[in-house]
């Protein structure tokens, strides 16, 4: 199963570093990102693999946003399927 991480909020050193971190404890595989700098706001979406997450999605979706309210940023994590319905025109 893949999933989508997005985090947007104020630029500051080490945002990637630490949802990388929080993805690589879990087992969770980073397959693609993208991420830009628009001012002073930082925007990046993560295609991320689950299967070998060692913790249910749910669990794992609640860190990624844990992680955001810590260092005050937006961070979600949904599952692809529901990431394409929410963004279909």
């Amino acid at each position: 199963m893949r999933s989508i991480i997005t985090v947007v909020g104020k630029d500051t050193v080490g945002i990637l570093a630490e949802v990388s971190t929080l993805c690589a404890k879990h087992s969770v595989n980073i397959i693609e990102v993208t991420q830009s700098i628009l001012q002073d706001m930082f925007c990046m979406i993560m295609l991320v693999d689950v299967d070998k997450c060692d913790i249910p999605f749910t669990s794992f979706a609640d860190e990624i946003t844990a992680l955001g309210e810590k260092t005050g940023l937006s961070m979600n994590a949904v599952h692809e399927d529901i990431f394409n319905t929410m963004h279909h025109i």
